[in-house]
C-alpha cells in the first residue's frame, strides 16, 4: 500500500521553498563563517585567503572551518529542515531509515573504482570543450575561477602526516558525502521524480544540477556521470546510504591517492588525465554496465522505494 503524502505541496513549490531555504541558510552561514574566522585569526587572514596567500600558518585551519561552516553545514541542515518542517517526512528522506542489501556496498565500491577510466575520458573531452568566440571573455573568467578554486583545494589537501589524511577523509570524504547526498539524492531527486514521473529524467537532471553546483565547467561531464551513478544507487535501492558510500569512496580514494603522491609513495599524479588507454576506457564501460545490472538485480527483490512525498519511485 502506498503511503499517502503528509504534505500536499506541488513539486514546483517544494523546489522553490527548498531553494529559498538553502539560499537563506547559505548566506547566513557564510557571514557567520567570515566573522568567525576574522574573530579567531584576524581580518588579515581572510584577505590572505582571498589573495591566495597561503604563507600564514593558520590558513589551513581557517579553510577547514570555512568549508564546514559555509558549505557543508548549510547543505546538510537545509535538507534536514526541509524534510522535517516542509515535507514533514524526515525519515523518508530518500530512505534514510530504509534497510538495503549489504551486498550493494561491495558492488558500489567496485563500480566506483572501475569507472575511473570513464571519468578520465570525460575529463579529457571536457577539457577540449570551448565556448564560442563571442564568449571568449567568459571562458577566460571561468578558467581563472577554476584555477583559483584548484589552488584553494590544493591548500586544503596539503597533507604532511597520516593525521592530516584522516582529517581530510572525515571532512572531504565523509561529511561532504553525507551533506551533498542528502541534498541532491535525498531532496532534489525525489522532487524531480514526482514532477517528471520519470526516474531516469530525475536522476540525470539531478546529476546535471549536482555538477553545475560545483562551479567547475571544465569538470562538468565527469561529475555528471558520478552524479548519475549515485542517483541510480539511491533510486534502485530505495536508500540514500549506497549513494553516500559511493560519494565517500570517490572522494576518499582521491584523498588517499593525493596523500600517497605527496609523500612520494606512488608515482601516479592524481591530476593526470592520461593514465589509461582507449582499450581501458572500453573495458571500464563494459564492466561498469555489467555491475550496474548486478546492482539493480540485487535490489530488484525489494519493495519499490518511497520518496519523501510518500510516492513509489518504481
Amino acid at each position: 500500500m502506498v503511503k499517502q503524502p503528509v504534505n500536499q505541496l506541488s513539486p514546483g513549490r517544494q523546489l522553490l521553498y527548498f531553494l529559498l531555504l538553502f539560499a537563506g541558510i547559505f548566506i547566513v552561514c557564510n557571514v557567520v563563517g567570515a566573522f568567525g574566522i576574522a574573530g579567531m585569526y584576524g581580518a588579515n587572514l581572510l584577505r590572505d585567503i582571498g589573495a591566495l596567500n597561503f604563507r600564514n600558518p593558520n590558513v589551513g585551519q581557517a579553510l577547514y572551518l570555512l568549508q564546514i561552516i559555509a558549505m557543508t553545514f548549510p547543505i546538510f541542515i537545509s535538507s534536514v529542515i526541509f524534510a522535517r518542517f516542509v515535507v514533514k517526512e524526515p525519515k523518508d528522506l530518500m530512505g534514510v531509515a530504509k534497510p538495503f542489501p549489504w551486498q550493494t556496498l561491495i558492488v558500489v565500491f567496485f563500480i566506483m573504482m572501475l569507472c575511473l577510466p570513464l571519468i578520465e575520458l570525460l575529463s579529457r573531452v571536457n577539457q577540449h570543450l570551448n565556448l564560442p568566440a563571442s564568449l571568449k571573455g567568459l571562458e577566460k573568467m571561468i578558467r581563472e575561477s577554476e584555477d583559483r578554486a584548484q589552488k584553494l583545494t590544493e591548500a586544503i589537501l596539503k597533507m604532511n602526516t597520516i593525521g592530516d589524511m584522516l582529517k581530510n577523509l572525515l571532512l572531504v570524504g565523509l561529511l561532504t558525502a553525507i551533506a551533498e547526498e542528502f541534498m541532491f539524492r535525498g531532496v532534489l531527486q525525489p522532487i524531480l521524480y514526482r514532477w517528471t514521473k520519470n526516474q531516469h529524467v530525475a536522476v540525470w537532471v539531478t546529476a546535471a544540477i549536482f555538477s553545475a553546483f560545483h562551479l567547475e565547467f571544465f569538470g562538468f561531464l565527469p561529475r555528471v556521470l558520478l552524479g548519475g551513478l549515485m542517483g541510480y544507487f539511491a533510486i534502485w535501492s530505495g536508500s540514500i546510504w549506497p549513494a553516500v558510500w559511493a560519494h565517500f569512496v570517490n572522494n576518499g580514494s582521491a584523498v588517499i591517492v593525493t596523500y600517497l603522491y605527496q609523500q612520494k609513495k606512488i608515482k601516479i599524479n592524481p591530476d593526470d588525465t592520461h593514465t589509461f588507454t582507449y582499450s581501458g576506457y572500453i573495458f571500464s564501460a563494459i564492466i561498469v554496465i555489467i555491475l550496474l545490472l548486478v546492482y539493480k538485480n540485487i535490489t530488484s527483490g525489494k519493495k519499490q522505494a518511497v520518496n519523501i512525498n510518500g510516492e513509489e519511485l518504481g
